[in-house]
């Protein structure tokens, strides 16, 4: 298959989350599976300036930026692109919403009748700021580029059940969920490198929030629940970029006030070995969000052997409850008594830690990315059926 994948986000920029990952990802693996895959996307930044770049056997195809807010641009070239280059494609897979990337190679598709899906990445209700923008972009775009869509790919049964809410046909909706590459994960760093760095006793229970810095995320919860459930020993590291202007020091201050604060540590953004030596030491890794898709820091703290708690807003909350970890409600008393009993009760931690191995094994992208290639073909089946 000659498959395009269009992302607002993708590798190296990774401070604008979890797609950049993800995507590369999922490519890697279908190239790696015989599938011939480009991704078209933007440059955002002097890490990958505009142009053609091969990352082993795809082709990645950063564009020119023109107008830019956030992470939302106007791109120089993308019609003549859509026109010069998108029938050398035999299906297109868009991630995300809330661009304008997406709409114009969905509508160059439509013409030309080529089969697009759309990942929407938990997006289709707006639930972060900007509302009054992406209530504009789905009045302009979003009924006729999402129920056009040949499929919308749910990354979880949380988000598979809203789609079915929001009125879309069950059989438009595929299941896949997001994956693990275990390549990075089979040679972790010993324990305890991370807690040297830090000054953190090797008996002091450490818990970590991973994640961008926003209120949606939960990172005040974790503060506070920390503070009750751990009031005289521990560490919290909060580790993310901040997402929200000021939002950090709003952090701090709640630390202070909760009376922990030489107890909070606060490292920014983690990434590659930095993140895997965190991910290592932590006792527990939390995520007390508002909403998540499915919860990518979750799945890699599994495969780093981390038992987790998280809400049961969390899309991967109904694979990890009881197995790798435990699932509460988004409520400080009921987060902080799930971090008491996961610290206190040692055979449950042990036994989540070590049902972890087989937990990651069934999100390895390997295994996902032949579902997608799956996915691939049934609609180009449909559409020949069609023509």
């Amino acid at each position: 298959m000659r498959i395009l994948m269009v992302s607002q986000v993708y590798d190296p920029f990774h401070h604008l989350g979890g797609p950049a990952f993800k995507v590369r990802a999922l490519a890697e693996h279908l190239a790696r599976r015989g599938q011939s895959v480009a991704v078209l996307t933007t440059s955002l930044g002097p890490q990958q300036p505009p142009g053609r770049v091969w990352q082993g056997s795809v082709e990645a195809i950063y564009l020119k930026p023109w107008l830019r807010y956030r992470a939302t641009t106007w791109n120089a070239g993308l019609v003549s692109f859509c026109r010069r280059e998108l029938r050398r494609f035999e299906l297109v897979h868009i991630f995300g919403l809330y661009d304008l990337l997406g709409p114009i190679v969905a509508r160059f598709c439509r013409r030309w009748r080529i089969p697009y899906l759309i990942e929407p990445l938990g997006m289709t209700r707006p639930i972060d700021r900007s509302f009054r923008l992406k209530r504009l972009w789905h009045g302009l775009f979003g009924d006729d580029y999402l129920h056009r869509a040949r499929a919308l790919v749910a990354t979880s049964e949380q988000e598979q059940e809203e789609l079915l809410a929001e009125g879309f046909p069950a059989e438009q909706i595929f299941l896949r969920y997001n994956g693990l590459d275990l390549n990075q994960f089979r040679e972790l760093p010993p324990r305890g490198a991370f807690r040297r760095r830090h000054g953190i006793a090797p008996e002091e229970p450490l818990l970590l929030f991973l994640g961008r810095l926003i209120p949606r995320k939960g990172a005040d919860l974790a503060i506070e629940a920390f503070a009750r459930a751990l009031p005289t020993t521990g560490h919290l590291v909060i580790a993310g970029p901040e997402g929200e202007v000021g939002y950090l020091h709003t952090l701090k201050r709640m630390s202070e006030r909760s009376g922990c604060a030489e107890r909070v540590l606060f490292t920014g953004a983690l990434f590659d070995r930095e993140k895997l030596e965190a991910l290592v030491d932590a006792d527990v890794f939390l995520l007390p969000s508002r909403y998540e898709n499915f919860a990518n820091t979750a799945a890699e703290a599994v495969a780093c052997g981390t038992p987790v708690i998280i809400t049961e807003h969390c899309g991967i909350s109904r694979l990890v409850a009881d197995r790798v970890g435990l699932v509460v409600p988004r409520e400080v008393s009921a987060l902080t008594e799930a971090i008491r009993r996961l610290i206190s009760d040692a055979e449950l931690h042990e036994r989540f830690r070590r049902a972890c191995p087989e937990f990651a094994a069934r999100l390895s992208w390997e295994t996902l990315s032949q579902v997608a290639e799956q996915h691939y073909l049934h609609l180009l089946d449909r559409q020949n059926a069609r023509d």
